[in-house]
């Protein structure tokens, strides 16, 4: 068996994988309600490391209880989490200051500025991307607002290094975890000094370097007693969500697209090649098959408020908690394709990126008291994710990204009719749905560094296509239409 863990900022994900046949077999979610993310100032995100750890402790201990036998067989660990967040710990091993986590806004300021001062040319060039709001700018945020507490940290890591920390007791990240961080200098293939000097990080703070599909460490006596899992069992991958997103949709080569539709929505197409958007509206990172001898990248589209508006939208118009997804699908499904000209911009969950990292908040146009009523704001909102997303895989194509065809794992958006018609509809792509998600990717993915696959062709013969969408010529126009006019209504 294989274990694969996904660390969220909503839950922890544990799955079990049979090597021999590549299928899921178990499965475990902690905790039920959403983990909570602290806000204490306007544009701030943070979460304890040690609650991602504890909730990863009780994934375990259910999952051992669904599938106990499984359980005492498992042969290797993979780790996906949550991209872009800062987690410091001491020389004690204690974490310093609660995790800043990917959608928090505070560091914009801060990597603008060194986009300044580096040179927008060199920081396209080498780095691929603006500093921006990423893993760098916030550890110098912390620097610089929090002197006292940075002279106490001994290493910074990524919410995936710290769970295989805790499981392993090493200190030590991945090249892709460090150019998802904006660490990576493209042209020198390694992490970019200039950039630490420019920031006055030192460079003994970094976590040691390893491969993505490689042996990281084995689970030692304290994560044993804790989680139930044996002694030694190696954790041999490690990636950020959206990458090992692509990965266990067997997204690997260049043309490969894959989506997702959670808190956030993604689009992440592979390239063979160092291409940037001038802007830095979509990121360039280095996807997990990438090697000194194959260059493979991951440009990450990505609208932070996604999935999140649709749960906004149920927990305030259903707080008895009486109405399902499905039951609000039904109801957006009620009004017409454009919601009779409500615009929903689902702009609310942080800086965005494909706005250049301004934040608008989110915002609802269009409202007639007299015409709409809650079927075509539940529509306005599931269009109007779509909407963004379209809005940023137009940056894509202009990049020269040339896709085919996008996959996703049937699950969160995607489970609606509605937005899966939007989708293929706006974007004109068709839309591949396979039943696999994250945690399933991580321990696939953990079978490849460890050895018991010899190809990733291997690993994923369990992987199974569960339905196609595709675009209609017939729908379409109108699609088009109500996207133009959404378009036109970003004033902000």
């Amino acid at each position: 068996m294989l274990l694969g863990l996904d660390i969220g900022s909503s839950s922890v994900k544990a799955a079990l994988v049979d090597d021999q046949t590549g299928k899921c077999v178990a499965q475990a979610t902690y905790p039920d309600a959403e983990m909570p993310i602290q806000a204490l100032q306007k544009g701030w995100a943070e979460q304890s490391p040690e609650m991602w750890w504890e909730n990863t402790v009780n994934a375990l201990r259910i999952l051992k209880g669904n599938h106990p036998q499984g359980f005492a067989s498992i042969k290797s660990i993979g780790i996906g989490y949550q991209m872009h967040g800062l987690v410091t710990i001491d020389k004690n091993g204690n974490t310093v200051r609660p995790s800043i986590i990917w959608c928090d806004s505070r560091a914009v300021a801060i990597g603008e500025k060194a986009f300044k001062d580096l040179g927008q040319d060199w920081c396209l060039k080498n780095l691929l991307n603006s500093p921006g709001n990423f893993t760098a700018s916030k550890l110098r945020w912390v620097r610089e607002n929090e002197p006292e507490l940075f002279g106490k940290i001994n290493k910074f890591m990524l919410p995936g290094d710290y769970i295989a920390y805790r499981l392993t007791g090493e200190i030590s990240t991945t090249e892709t975890g460090m150019s998802e961080g904006i660490f990576w200098d493209f042209e020198a293939g390694t992490i970019s000094e200039k950039l630490l000097d420019h920031y006055q990080i030192d460079k003994s703070l970094l976590p040691a370097l390893g491969d993505s599909f490689s042996i990281q460490g084995q689970v030692v006596n304290h994560a044993a007693d804790a989680t139930g899992l044996k002694v030694g069992i190696p954790v041999s991958y490690r990636a950020g969500d959206q990458p090992n997103n692509a990965f266990s949709l067997n997204v690997l080569h260049p043309g490969e697209t894959a989506a997702t539709a959670g808190t956030s929505g993604v689009i992440y197409a592979v390239s063979e090649n160092n291409r940037f958007d001038p802007q830095s509206r979509v990121n360039t990172f280095l996807h997990v098959n990438h090697t000194a001898n194959l260059q493979r990248n991951g440009i990450l589209l990505c609208i932070n408020g996604t999935g999140i508006l649709n749960s906004w939208l149920r927990k305030n118009f259903d707080p008895d908690g009486k109405l399902g997804y499905d039951d609000m699908n039904q109801i957006a499904a009620q009004a017409p394709v454009g919601a009779l000209g409500l615009s929903f911009y689902p702009f609310g969950n942080g800086a965005e990126r494909v706005l250049g990292n301004k934040n608008p908040g989110a915002m609802l146009r269009g409202l007639d008291l007299n015409r709409h009523d809650r079927s075509h704001l539940f529509r306005a909102a599931q269009e109007g994710i779509v909407f963004a997303m379209a809005y940023g895989f137009e940056v894509l194509k202009s990049m020269g990204v040339n896709t085919q065809v996008v996959r996703a794992g049937r699950a969160n958006m995607f489970l609606s009719p509605l937005f899966r018609q939007s989708f293929v509809n706006t974007l004109q792509v068709p839309l591949e749905l396979y039943d696999t998600n994250g945690a399933v990717g991580a321990a696939i993915g953990s079978g490849v560094g460890a050895g018991i696959y010899e190809s990733f062709p291997e690993a994923f013969r369990g992987l199974n296509l569960l339905q196609t969408e595709e675009p209609s010529p017939k729908h379409i126009p109108e699609f088009r239409e109500a996207f133009s006019r959404w378009q036109a209504g970003m004033i902000f």
